[in-house]
């Protein structure tokens, strides 16, 4: 009689962990590697790597278009419509689809896109695809080291990841790309090294993202150059993330972030508040209204993107249109290796920027300086291509400074103008000025209180 009663149980035990049918059923993946351009040599690697990604995970199998022919029989709009989405694995050039317009509805209606590395090199021609993927290949330098940013962690695609991510490869400089489309996932602050003039200049380089195109998901990354990254288990689930995301298997926000700058509930409270609002230059005027427009906003930082050595042309100081006198400033900047700025407290005295990392030396004239009266009392420089954090306060006509943390100067005297001024009026109130005149730079977090 017992064994009678075990048995029913038995059976309903091992139908429990029996996996539901939509567990069972992988998605449907196209993997298109057609070029029509450069062709990478870590095509069939991709190939082979998301083949083992779909399987292990059992979250989706795999098919192919190698060639023409493939792409004239597989994506049709019928012959579409058994998938679940398509991935461009370092496509190029224009791809002979049947039908481009009714790919981009494909999408739309509710599909999955995804592309590596040379996928934005893909239908430079035609407008919609550009639309679609968020961005457009521009060039490249030399393979190159990069940190990469987190800008979203709870995303798939780099919830595995901590605040960044280093990484050898091809970097993508991109054109077409509208921030305010897409939702970031993974970013640069600065030119990648790769032996170009421009390395080291601050400025916003997207690397990865995913966006929202009708009904359907674009996931986008710009890494996948090198065998040994599609070969990487970080990269791998870098992508098994997007993927998912992008089948709808998993969701992630959308939506284009808020680049718009804030203060802390802290700092709110001690009465400071944004002078860069994150976004544009509202608040903020150039000196000479006919010098050139160096300035620029990206991804909440204000970019003077110069260097009279490159480009042959001296940038513009930015003036705040609004008057201080008496009050406590902080911001963060971003310097390369010798280029030259300064933050001036009522347009008068220049608190100095410098990349003199190198150095090591303490100077009026170097990082931290008060140019032309005082060097810091300690040389706290970073190294080129890392943020440092300043504050500054200005009562009457003395001045305390700490930068990255360090009390660098405390209750100086300056009596007088530091040089570049906008005039000899140093007792009265004057503007937050920005030089803008000797090299490249960038700002984020600008903040003030009045006192």
């Amino acid at each position: 009689m017992k064994n009678l009663l075990l048995v029913p149980l038995l059976i309903f035990t091992a139908l429990s962990w029996i996996p539901t049918a939509e567990a069972e059923t992988p998605k449907n993946l196209l993997v298109v590697t057609v070029t029509k351009g450069f062709r990478h040599s870590s095509i069939p690697t991709a190939e082979r790597i998301l083949e083992k990604i779909g399987k292990e995970s059992g979250d989706f199998k795999v098919d192919y278009v190698r060639n023409d022919s493939d792409m004239a029989s597989k994506m049709t709009v019928s012959s579409l419509e058994k998938y679940d989405g398509v991935f461009f694995a370092n496509t190029t050039g224009d791809l002979p689809l049947p039908s481009p317009d009714a790919f981009m509805n494909w999408i739309k209606s509710g599909k999955g896109f995804m592309g590596a590395h040379s996928a934005t090199d893909t239908f430079h021609g035609y407008l919609p695809f550009i639309d679609m993927i968020g961005g457009e290949f521009l060039t490249h330098g030399r393979q190159a080291e990069v940190e990469a940013l987190i800008e979203d962690s709870k995303h798939p695609a780099c919830s595995h990841l901590g605040k960044s991510w280093k990484l050898k490869d091809e970097i993508y400089i991109l054109k077409s790309f509208h921030k305010e489309t897409v939702h970031g996932i993974l970013t640069l602050d600065k030119y990648p090294m790769d032996g170009s003039k421009r390395q080291g200049l601050p400025g916003n380089h997207p690397i990865a993202w995913s966006k929202n195109y009708g009904n359907g998901r674009v996931f986008y990354t710009s890494f996948g150059h090198r065998e040994d990254v599609w070969e990487n288990p970080i990269y791998q689930k870098h992508l098994l993330g997007g993927i998912r995301w992008a089948l709808g298997m998993v969701e992630a926000d959308a939506a284009p972030q808020d680049r718009s700058a804030f203060t802390t509930p802290l700092e709110t409270e001690e009465g400071f508040q944004p002078l860069f609002n994150g976004i544009d230059l509202d608040g903020w005027v150039l000196r000479n209204p006919d010098g050139k427009k160096s300035w620029r906003t990206e991804s909440g930082m204000l970019v003077n993107d110069i260097h009279p050595e490159i480009e042959g042309y001296h940038g513009t100081d930015l003036v705040s249109k609004e008057s201080f006198r008496d009050f406590v400033i902080r911001y963060d900047y971003m310097v390369s290796k010798g280029s030259n700025s300064g933050m001036y407290l009522r347009g008068r005295h220049e608190i100095q920027i410098l990349g003199d990392y190198a150095s090591g030396k303490k100077s009026d004239g170097g990082n931290g300086g008060i140019y032309s009266v005082a060097a810091p009392d300690h040389f706290v420089s970073r190294r080129p291509g890392q943020w440092q954090e300043a504050e500054a306060s200005i009562r009457g006509n003395r001045i305390t400074v700490r930068l990255n943390g360090v009390l660098i100067h405390d209750n100086r005297l300056v009596d007088h103008a530091t040089g570049g001024q906008i005039d000899d009026h140093v007792d009265a109130p004057g503007p937050i000025m920005l030089q803008g005149d000797h090299g490249s730079i960038a700002f984020r977090n600008i903040r003030i209180k009045t006192l």
